[in-house]
């Protein structure tokens, strides 16, 4: 396969996958920690009209859907990448880092949820997921038979 197919194809399953594991972790997050009584969060307005309601554990689920949505994207693109494994990886997070501050401007999250979001989920894990998916294709391409 060319290396331009390859690098693409990086990028694109790499924003997919990315984008499957954060929704899947959101959608699921509010089954392991509840949203708050009277917490509308089925619609952008709702979710506004009651973030002022929601406490430190209720930032839990959004900020694991960040950070492993990221890292996850970041390793698939690293390892499918077929050159600049960490540019590619480092892509995805910015991606995803660029959601984020767009999603900072949407809703009415406390200081401390945007500054440590925007800080620890999205640069560090792509950072993470391209260094693992460069040691793992590393110990995949010594190993012998």
């Amino acid at each position: 396969m060319k290396k331009a197919i390859r690098n693409v194809l990086a990028v694109l399953l790499g924003l997919v996958i990315g984008s499957v594991v954060n929704m899947g972790l959101i959608m699921s997050g509010g089954d392991v920690i509840p949203p708050p009584e009277g917490a509308d969060v089925s619609t952008m307005e709702g979710l506004k009209a009651s973030m002022h309601l929601f406490e430190a554990k209720n930032f839990i689920f959004p900020f694991l859907a960040h950070a492993l949505g990221t890292f996850a994207g970041a390793l698939l693109a690293a390892l499918i990448a077929a050159s600049y494994k960490m540019r590619y990886a480092f892509g995805i997070g910015a991606a995803f880092m660029l959601g984020g501050i767009i999603n900072s401007f949407l809703l009415p999250a406390p200081s401390w949820f945007i500054v440590t979001d925007l800080v620890g989920a999205y640069i560090p894990m792509a950072w993470f997921g391209g260094k693992l998916a460069l040691g793992l294709q590393r110990k995949r391409s010594n190993i012998t038979l």
